[in-house]
């Protein structure tokens, strides 16, 4: 499958929760609100609770829940937390939010 220029500048990101707890729920939240308003169209999220499929965090190494990790771009970044602080999200994601009216 052949990739547009859009899918090369995207973000691709894996969150990791446990569950409807919570700290998951604001996770995602959180999240995808930062997603919608910094990246709209720019990124892929995949959800992957940990209940459900605990070798795929053993996998990944997930210490701690949630988590988030960027894939790409490069390099891997995670977060752990329940993303409340966006400043620091979008930092730690190197968003630049002076871009973004």
């Amino acid at each position: 499958m052949k990739k547009n220029a859009e899918d090369l500048s995207g973000y691709n990101l894996r969150l990791y929760i446990a569950g409807q707890t919570p700290k998951s729920i604001a996770a995602l939240s959180n999240l995808r609100g930062l997603c919608e308003k910094y990246l709209s169209g720019r990124y892929r999220l995949d959800v992957v609770d940990v209940m459900a499929d605990p070798a795929l965090a053993q996998r990944d190494e997930i210490i701690a829940i949630p988590t988030l990790v960027r894939c790409v771009p490069e390099p891997i970044k995670r977060i752990i937390g329940d993303l409340g602080n966006s400043d620091r999200v979008l930092t730690r994601l190197g968003i630049d939010v002076s871009a973004k009216v």
